[in-house]
């Protein structure tokens, strides 16, 4: 039931996250580079789907059983949750405006600007010269 309500996958340091989008948090369980110990960190999910950075952790030992991994999961969750303030109201007068024009899909790859080709073109041009220079003159 876990995958139904919760994304599961693994981090770039190899640990796991599990991110609760329901509950905007995430809890992270990673090696904690002592032997038999787990890192395990707890932060909110901000308003784009980004992930806040860890606002609770605590080290704790395998030999622990289930439950006392669960109660601690459950501590840091409880934690991040109280840390939680609710967002300020904005001002009056003050909201944002939106514009009308509906956001443009992202792009698969990146394009270089034309500025970006142009001293892309001069580098290579004063590379080649001094290739060029070098091997007429024959200086070493």
């Amino acid at each position: 039931m876990l995958w139904r309500q919760h994304t599961v996958y693994r981090d770039r340091a190899g640990g796991v996250v599990i991110r609760g989008e329901h509950v905007q948090r995430w809890i992270s369980l990673a090696p904690s580079g002592r032997k038999d110990e787990i890192l395990l960190r707890a932060g909110r999910i901000l308003d784009g789907g980004t992930t806040a950075p860890a606002r609770s952790e605590t080290v704790v030992p395998l030999r622990a059983g289930t439950g006392e991994l669960a109660t601690a999961c459950r501590r840091l969750l409880a934690e991040t949750a109280a840390d939680a303030a609710p967002p300020a109201p904005a001002a009056p007068g003050r909201a944002k405006r939106r514009s009308g024009k509906p956001k443009r899909p992202g792009r698969k790859g990146k394009r270089m600007s034309l500025a970006s080709w142009t001293v892309l073109a001069c580098v290579v041009g004063v590379v080649a010269l001094y290739v060029y220079g070098t091997a007429t003159t024959g200086t070493r």
